[in-house]
């Protein structure tokens, strides 16, 4: 086996301990014995445990950023877009589970520019543009896009996270209520919303 073979391997290997044990419960010994190499080998490739982690944390935030950016930028109507942007996340979901297992996972090493809620935020950015237009032309504020943006972004998050262990209904049904309640939400918003306890009584 070559060394970038060898490297690949290492982090095939502990990829799968981090998704099943998290970061603390997995342990150098355990991600030699099981890749069936010495400890120093797994040293010498990553600088310890903490280095190996750091690499697959990359790459998994790389590929969702990827899958989700390729999703807001095909543009169109703000509800396809909804809709594209809660089927990339579940396909990751679906086709990366270790990968995303780790992503939500609290971590010791996980670098505030690194986690999934910072990734959230980023691609809550991208939205929040989206959204402004759209609250423009509908007569709306576009300063509270921001809002908004994190609203929407956060609640397929959370819903993908769900569906992670659930895995039902199927994955283009939860799609489909995530825009039900996303869209149909947004297209009836009012100008200037208040509370029930901000009212006066009649």
């Amino acid at each position: 086996m070559t060394g970038t073979q060898r490297r690949e391997q290492l982090l095939d290997v502990s990829r799968q301990l981090f998704a099943e044990k998290g970061f603390e419960g997995t342990s150098v010994e355990e991600i030699a014995s099981r890749a069936q190499v010495s400890k120093p080998v797994v040293y010498e490739h990553f600088g310890g445990k903490e280095g190996m982690y750091a690499v697959v944390v990359d790459r998994e935030i790389q590929a969702l950023t990827g899958t989700l950016t390729r999703a807001l930028e095909q543009g169109g109507h703000p509800e396809a877009l909804v809709e594209r942007t809660a089927l990339a996340l579940l396909d990751y979901i679906e086709s990366s589970t270790d990968g995303f297992r780790i992503l939500v996972r609290d971590s010791p090493v996980a670098q505030t520019t690194g986690t999934f809620s910072s990734l959230i935020g980023d691609v809550a950015m991208q939205v929040e543009h989206l959204l402004a237009g759209q609250f423009t032309k509908r007569g709306l504020d576009p300063r509270t896009a921001p809002i908004y943006a994190q609203m929407l972004v956060g609640m397929v998050a959370l819903t993908g996270q769900y569906w992670l262990d659930a895995r039902r209904p199927a994955k283009t049904e939860v799609a489909a209520h995530l825009v039900n309640l996303a869209w149909n939400g947004l297209s009836n918003l009012q100008r200037n919303p208040t509370l029930l306890g901000d009212e006066s009584p009649s």
